[in-house]
């Protein structure tokens, strides 16, 4: 098998495997801190989105080393 390849796919896998599981853990300590404080839902929310938002780049940054790994 070609190391591109196998690096590639390991690199997109893990890159998408670890925000996701991130994302996960956000929002439930999100929604754990909402039910014991529901006054604080805005500002819990929006530090959850920004959370969400920089685990999210993480992924897309793993997407562009996989494919610079594949083509070049």
């Amino acid at each position: 098998m070609d190391t591109k390849v196998l690096m590639t796919g390991l690199t997109v896998a893990l890159g998408g495997m670890t925000p996701g599981l991130a994302i996960g853990i956000i929002t439930a300590a999100a929604l754990n801190a909402i039910g014991r404080n529901p006054d604080s839902a805005g500002e819990v929310r929006t530090n959850m989105i920004l959370g969400i938002a920089f685990a999210e780049a993480i992924a897309i940054y793993a997407l562009v080393v996989g494919l610079i790994i594949k083509f070049a």
